[in-house]
């Protein structure tokens, strides 16, 4: 039987000769299509161009929404923190060489931040790539994504595209999840097929990402651990919130009675306002712990690599002497920069049901003395910050702006936290509560700017609630222009961009005393919310706290997108947020 090679809807191919029966024929498009959908994919992130643009809109024919950006790097951000909240990897669609190194960045942020994701790329046909011809937009796009990913591969014959998605899709959520990059040659997409065999061809993944059991003497070593100590600590991380098992993370910090410390994506795991949470003592707990327990949470540079000062250490080097247990999938992980005493390795459900069952009904509570010491430190903690959330300078300041922000998600407990920012950030992650889990994604390990208008689109398309995107006017600078986006699909997505001027203020000079201001600078009075207006949204210059609150609260009510241009004093602020220490001119004072 001969075929016609063909791109675009399934085609009859000729039998051979004149008069034969003809047999219907797929193509590599609708192969691409049919496997995301054969393995539940509903939905793609991505920015349309050559020789990708067929393929989006034979997507979107076919039922998968197709949601189209300014930049492939905010769709990648898009498509990874969709991955984290579903467990499924997002989906990130790119044209060739340009296109894919915008894609690359979020790539390598999911693979930092273990998000699954695929970033797939068209590009250049690999006999043209290899003898350096120069094609239009040649690059070998596989070499460069393989070390930043967990995983990548190439497709070059349109049998093996159902291998090559389900190779991603298994990589990309098994064991430690991460940025997979999948390189379709332009060619594929037209190359065709018997449909009957095409179909065989494809995969649906099962059990993508099985289960890893814990061994049981891990889980005892662990336990008995935590029986001895006097002063125990429960550190969760963003991996415990991936893990979906909140029910079960919530019995193990009850039961066991010990105070819990949640890093900020794991806000909301249990409620911040819950009596065993120990965020308002956080300075306190961890240099005085004497064993500490790590629920998907890194002893990376979040936590001060488990040394220093921050840990009791006499310098950054120092270990303060606890020891640790540390749940994590990856056995890699443990002594990464401290001796990990009890690794329970396996994945964090698993885990945390295994230590469950070994609690048992007579498990004795951490002693009194240290539970009223983080409760009254906490406390007081809690009450002064209190008072400086009272207060109403003008013009407003961090703390005054983000009491509203704390009081909307306390009244919308289901609505999503996007933030970013330096001080944005940090002053966010301490005074605004979470309540559910999976409710606040921000800049995560690398630190990076740029995330929030691709995490707040794929937040409000991924939970179909209400998203409060909190921003510095500097990091949303990166990703700006998606407020067009968020307009474009009528998005209930509210941008709040705290405003004083500038990178981490307004009020950098030029030593020179020349005409450019300072590089940290922007142009005052910038008025972010007429952009917003632009695209047909609702706008809001907010300068009180208490036009703040009547802008968000119509936001909630009217399901538009809107941003709020909330101006703060340009003097709030401090270089690098909560990280000075960083700055290598900080080190030297």
């Amino acid at each position: 039987m001969g075929s016609i090679q063909v791109a675009g809807d399934v085609k009859l191919a000729s039998a051979g000769q004149t008069g034969a029966s003809a047999e219907e024929t797929t193509d590599g498009f609708h192969l691409v299509i049919d496997a995301l959908k054969l393995n539940g994919i509903d939905t793609i992130f991505g920015l349309p161009g050559i020789p990708i643009t067929d393929l989006t809109r034979k997507a979107q024919a076919a039922g998968i929404r197709v949601i189209s950006f300014r930049h492939e790097q905010n769709a990648g951000n898009a498509a990874a923190i969709a991955g984290f909240l579903t467990q499924k990897p997002g989906i990130c669609l790119t044209v060739s060489a340009p296109g894919f190194l915008n894609g690359l960045t979020a790539l390598s942020n999911a693979t930092t931040n273990c998000f699954p994701m695929i970033l797939i790329s068209g590009s250049s046909e690999r006999e043209i790539v290899d003898l350096q011809q120069g094609d239009y937009e040649e690059m070998d796009q596989l070499a460069i994504a393989r070390p930043l990913a967990k995983a990548a591969f190439r497709v070059l014959h349109a049998e093996d595209i159902g291998v090559g998605i389900a190779r991603a899709i298994r990589a990309a959520v098994s064991g430690r999840p991460g940025g997979v990059y999948l390189d379709l040659p332009a060619k594929l997409f037209a190359q065709s097929m018997d449909a009957a065999a095409g179909k065989r061809s494809l995969i649906k993944v099962v059990d993508p990402a099985p289960r890893q059991i814990p061994a049981q003497d891990a889980v005892q070593r662990a336990l008995n651990l935590l029986k001895g100590a006097k002063r125990p600590l429960i550190v969760l991380g963003k991996g415990a919130a991936y893990a979906q098992a909140d029910a079960d993370v919530r019995a193990l910090v009850e039961r066991t009675g010990i105070p819990y410390l949640p890093m900020s994506m794991a806000k909301g795991l249990l409620p911040d306002t819950h009596e065993l949470s120990a965020s308002a003592a956080r300075s306190y707990v961890l240099p005085e712990a004497d064993v500490v327990m790590l629920i998907g949470a890194r002893l990376n540079w979040l936590l001060s690599h488990g040394k220093g000062k921050t840990w009791g250490g006499k310098d950054h080097k120092d270990w303060g002497g606890q020891q640790f247990i540390q749940i994590d999938i990856s056995p890699q992980e443990a002594d990464s920069n401290v001796r990990i005493d009890a690794p329970v390795v396996g994945d964090i459900g698993s885990c945390v049901a295994a230590l469950l069952a070994g609690i048992g009904a007579n498990w004795a509570r951490p002693p009194s003395d240290w539970l009223a010491a983080v409760a009254d430190r906490k406390d007081k903690n809690v009450a002064k910050m209190a008072e400086t959330l009272a207060k109403n300078p003008v013009p407003m300041n961090f703390h005054s702006a983000l009491n509203v922000v704390r009081d909307l998600i306390k009244a919308n407990p289901d609505a999503m936290l996007v933030n970013e920012g330096a001080n944005t950030l940090d002053f966010t992650r301490s005074i605004v509560d979470m309540y559910q889990p999976r409710k606040r994604v921000d800049v995560g390990t690398w630190g990076v700017m740029g995330i929030g208008m691709g995490f707040a689109v794929a937040a409000a398309a991924v939970t179909k609630q209400q998203v409060f995107a909190i921003e510095g006017d500097s990091a949303f600078g990166f990703s700006g222009m998606e407020v067009e986006t968020i307009c474009r699909y009528n998005l209930p997505v509210c941008v709040v961009i705290f405003n004083n001027n500038g990178v981490y203020r307004g009020t950098d000079v030029n030593p020179t005393g020349g005409p450019d201001v300072a590089p940290t600078v922007f142009v005052k009075g910038a008025r972010y919310d007429k952009l917003m207006e632009a695209f047909g949204g609702v706008g809001v210059h907010a300068t009180t706290p208490a036009e703040l609150r009547k802008a968000m609260e119509e936001a909630v009510r009217s399901k538009r997108p809107t941003l709020i241009n909330a101006v703060i004093d340009e003097t709030a602020g401090t270089e690098s947020g909560r990280i000075t220490s960083l700055n290598p001119t900080a080190k030297k004072k």
